[in-house]
């Protein structure tokens, strides 16, 4: 530890003020005149340094310590000390130890920083200074107007001032400092996307590649005007494509194959589903049929129509829960189902367009502006059953096994025929959902076949015959061969004429 007294005694008294003190001013006041260090002066004014073992205080530059090296020491041991133990040495901070003051770390901070932008100064100055001075980028004083740089001036207004245009750029200053890849980092992707073009963007005309065109080209690109790049594209599809076509042709595709395939397949299944749909047509004429039949029938009154067997057993309606009679199950059930089903709503924005019989409902809700999507058997909501007269016949066919039939049919009165409840309703229903799942397949099938068919056609498409860049030597063979056969006919054919003194016409 240091001390340092420049103080007088009279100033040491006022720091000292309070009570339990006194004790130690009278023990200072009394220390005048006292001998220190091994000069065994009475000097304070210098600096002085103590030592952690026997407190006696010492001069620095007695001992040869100054007072700069004397904040790197952590305990201090005078040669009295060392020389009684040996075991006694002075110890000096470490670099962490001596870096944790706060003091001494913002004084560091602080001089890190300004070094830092000093060197970043230095920097940006050696990146102004060095230029070439022999190129187009060091003489030009405006901006080209054109280059990525000054448009975005153009448009967004000079909010960077340090952007340069890139005509201005040195070109022979290739610039490895740390300011130039700073830059380069900077760059945003859509600068780095344009570079491909980079040789377009000169200031000097250059040649238009259109066919039989002498204008200059526009800056950016090859053609003087897009008429120029059709041209010069038709010109080249006109030259490949004929050999890309043949090519195409001898050469097998397996993908080709599998496609026809797999159409093949699409079209078989397409002529089951059409099927299905006729059987459905024709099982809906057969009910029309039926029904007419029973129209036009009597009723028979000695036809007992309670089962014996069923009179006491009873049920719980799948809708409602409830305990139900067997003979009256059913129509609760419908009674219940309609209830129920009136509640929901199945509505689209389009009306069907189905060719022929419409079995869907279709009402418009106004409200809502969409249409009923039931079928319209089942909508108990916008069609009614139609009332039921005393005089009409139940008229359901009659079956035995379950399966077989017997020609013969139900001729109970319809309204109290309880075996047989709103059969025609069910029939009709069980026709119109299988028509439904039919068609959705159907549909299925015919999208299916689209893409087949568009994957056909793209394959063997111009784009596709212009990338396609494989050489099939064997191909290549055959067609040489072809056309080195064409050549020989014709030589022979001349050869012919002239032998015959007759000369050739020129087509």
């Amino acid at each position: 530890m240091s001390r340092k007294r420049d103080i007088s005694r009279e100033e040491i008294a006022k720091q000292f003020l309070l009570p339990e003190r006194q004790s130690k001013i009278d023990t200072l006041l009394r220390q005048d005149g006292q001998a220190y260090c091994i000069c065994r002066s009475s000097d304070s004014s210098r600096f002085m340094i103590a030592c952690d073992a026997c407190e006696e205080w010492y001069h620095g530059d007695c001992i040869g310590i100054s007072q700069r090296e004397a904040k790197h020491i952590k305990q201090y041991f005078c040669i009295r000390c060392t020389e009684e133990d040996s075991t006694l040495q002075t110890r000096w901070k470490t670099k962490r130890e001596d870096t944790s003051g706060p003091r001494h770390s913002t004084s560091s901070n602080k001089e890190e920083h300004r070094t830092k932008r000093r060197k970043e100064r230095s920097d940006n100055k050696a990146d102004k200074k060095k230029k070439c001075g022999n190129c187009m980028g060091c003489y030009r004083t405006e901006d080209c107007g054109r280059c990525d740089v000054c448009i975005r001036k153009n448009r967004h207004g000079s909010g960077r001032q340090k952007e340069r245009c890139k005509q201005r750029i040195c070109v022979n200053y290739a610039g490895t400092g740390s300011g130039r890849a700073r830059r380069r980092r900077r760059e945003s992707s859509s600068d780095a996307e344009l570079q491909p073009n980079a040789h377009l963007k000169t200031d000097y005309p250059r040649q238009c590649y259109g066919p039989g065109c002498i204008n200059s080209a526009r800056y950016g690109s090859k053609y003087c005007s897009d008429a120029c790049g059709v041209r010069l594209a038709t010109n080249r599809i006109y030259q490949v494509l004929p050999q890309r076509i043949q090519e195409w042709i001898l050469s097998p595709c397996v993908a080709e194959e599998k496609n026809i395939k797999a159409l093949d397949q699409v079209r078989k299944q397409q002529q089951d589903v059409s099927k299905i749909l006729q059987e459905l047509d024709n099982r809906h004429k057969e009910l029309d049929l039926i029904v007419e039949r029973a129209k036009n029938v009597t009723i028979d009154p000695n036809q007992d129509q309670d089962n014996e067997e069923e009179a006491d057993l009873s049920t719980y309606c799948i809708t409602c829960g409830h305990e139900i009679h067997s003979r009256t199950a059913i129509k609760h059930m419908e009674k219940c189902f309609n209830k129920y089903e009136s509640q929901a709503s199945f509505g689209s924005k389009f009306k069907t367009r189905i060719e022929g019989n419409n079995m869907f409902c279709d009402f418009y809700n106004t409200i809502s502006r969409t249409y009923c999507k039931r079928l319209r058997v089942l909508c108990p909501e916008h069609c009614k059953d139609p009332k039921v007269t005393d005089t009409e016949v139940c008229g359901c066919p009659l079956v035995t096994n379950v399966f077989e039939r017997t020609n013969e049919f139900c001729r109970a009165p319809k309204k109290s025929c309880t075996k047989h409840f709103v059969w025609e309703k069910l029939r009709r229903a069980e026709i119109d959902l299988e028509r439904v799942r039919n068609w959705l397949k159907m549909d299925e099938l015919l999208e299916k076949e689209r893409q087949i068919r568009q994957s056909m056609a793209s394959r063997a498409g111009v784009l596709s015959l212009m990338l396609h860049s494989t050489y099939n030597h064997e191909v290549m063979e055959q067609i040489t061969k072809a056309s080195q056969q064409d050549q020989a006919a014709v030589q022979r054919e001349l050869v012919k004429r002239f032998r015959k003194g007759v000369k050739p016409r020129l087509s």
